[in-house]
Formats: structure tokens, C-alpha cells, sequence
């Protein structure tokens, strides 16, 4: 049975619910010209996303009013050019921070990270807001976090030469994410236990899509907790530990917090 065409009226609801580019349309053989050029906005802005310069110092002056001790760090990327052709130099640590971060006290519970990522704006735009409201869940559930490391030219990876460094059970990763033609401002959350170079993704936990019109911050704040926690408890992460942290009803109410 041939299904029946959609309607006006039901593309447009279709079109309400979601970012991706449905139903466009043609003119001739070709996009419409107001299609072609609304995709060559959104294709321009994920590569000025990628490309954005990263103010590291405005972030960890940032983290510093949370009461935070930030650490800029950068990994063996020396370029944003190197960084894209060599993901291999965006998970390590460059001599001189490696140095650093040896020198540190290794004491805290959980080693936060944030990094640029692929997508800088994306971090500027979220990472603090995502840290403020969930340092108040992490002091309620008695996890200790030391200093917060700010990465330039950072991988996910990067984080696991960091914890393992600090002596953390845990590093959170928080680094903007491969920008999308409706989203070139995300960010993503990685929670390692026992971090140490040469974990894999398997090993990781991800809470993704951070962004206006995604993963609100308190949300992501609430999911991050949760993993955290559970990841202290049980001892693991990454494809030992599902997240069931929407299980039983919504997030609870945000709690009050710095900042």
C-alpha cells in the first residue's frame, strides 16, 4: 500500500519538533536558494566553532570564583593545525604541564578537566555554568574535587594523564564536541574512573549534547552527579556502569550552590 504524502500542516509540526532539515524542498533538481542558503550558514558556523580561539585565562578566572584552583595545562598540539591533523598530540600532556601537575598534591577524589575540544565556543558558552551547579551535588555526596585543570588543545584522553597525575579516582572531562550543522556549540561530559593513559572510550561514560537547545546545564549537572557517584561506589565506569540516573521520575530540584 503506497502511504498517503504528508500535509502541509503535518510537515510543519514535523519541523517544530526537531533541528534536522526535512522536507526542503526543490526547485528544479536543486535545493530552493533559501535551503542552500541556510545550510551554508550552518556549515560556515561549525567550522568557525572549530576554529574559535579559546580564552582559557577568562575560564579559569571563572572557575577561580567558584573557588576552584585552575591549572592551565596545554597538551602537544603547538597549533590548532596540528591539533586536527595529529588527534594523537591533543591526549598528551606537553612537558612543561606534565611537569607542573607532578608537582601538585595528590589528594582529591575527583580531577575535573575542561577542555576546548573541537568546538571552544562551545566551553566558553557552557563548561562554567555545567561546574557551578554541580559543585553543590558533588559536596553533598562528600566528593572532594581538587583543582580543575583548563586544557588547550585538549582530546578527551588528554584527562586521563591529568587524573592519573593528581591521584584522582575520577576525572570529569568537560570539552566541546564535534560541532553539528544545528549544534556548534556542544559540549560533552566523560567520566573515567581510575584514570590512566591508555584507557579507551569502553572505559568512559559520556553525557553529550550540552547546549541551549539540547541538555540544559542543571540537567547535565544532575546526570554528571549521578554517574560520579555511582562510578565511587561501584568502582567502575564506561560499559560496567549504565546510566540510570532518569530511572524513578525527573531530576530533582537544583540545589543552591557558589557562585
Amino acid at each position: 500500500m503506497t502511504p498517503s504524502p504528508m500535509t502541509p500542516r503535518a510537515l510543519a509540526d514535523l519541523r517544530r519538533l526537531t533541528p534536522a532539515r526535512v522536507a526542503l524542498g526543490r526547485s528544479g533538481v536543486s535545493l530552493t536558494t533559501d535551503a542552500l542558503l541556510e545550510f551554508t550558514l550552518a556549515h560556515a558556523r561549525a567550522r568557525d566553532a572549530v576554529h574559535a580561539a579559546f580564552d582559557g585565562n577568562a575560564v579559569a578566572a571563572e572557575l577561580g570564583t567558584l573557588g576552584l584552583t585552575p591549572l592551565p595545562v596545554a597538551s602537544r598540539a603547538q597549533t590548532r593545525r596540528d591539533y586536527l591533523a595529529r588527534p594523537d598530540l591533543g591526549r598528551l600532556l606537553d612537558p612543561a604541564s606534565r611537569a607542573m601537575l607532578e608537582a601538585q598534591p595528590s589528594t582529591a577524589d575527583l580531577a575535573l578537566v575542561i577542555g576546548d575540544g573541537l568546538s571552544p565556543v562551545a566551553v566558553t558558552a557552557q563548561a562554567v555554568e555545567v561546574v557551578r551547579r554541580l559543585l553543590p551535588r558533588l559536596a553533598a555526596a562528600r566528593i572532594g574535587i581538587g583543582p580543575a585543570a583548563v586544557a588547550t588543545g585538549a582530546r578527551v584522553a588528554l584527562g586521563d594523564e591529568i587524573g592519573a597525575l593528581l591521584g584522582a579516582r575520577i576525572v570529569l572531562v568537560l570539552i566541546g564536541e564535534r560541532p553539528g550543522l544545528s549544534a556548534p556549540a556542544s559540549l560533552g561530559a566523560y567520566v573515567t574512573f581510575g584514570p590512566k593513559p591508555g584507557r579507551t572510550d569502553a572505559d568512559r561514560n559520556c553525557v553529550s549534547n550540552i547546549h541551549a537547545a539540547g541538555i540544559n546545564a542543571g540537567e547535565a549537572a544532575f546526570k554528571i552527579a549521578w554517574l560520579v557517584r555511582e562510578a565511587m561506589a561501584r568502582g567502575a565506569s564506561g560499559v560496567a556502569l549504565k546510566d540510570e540516573s532518569g530511572e524513578g521520575g525527573s531530576a530533582p530540584a537544583e540545589l543552591s550552590g557558589p557562585g
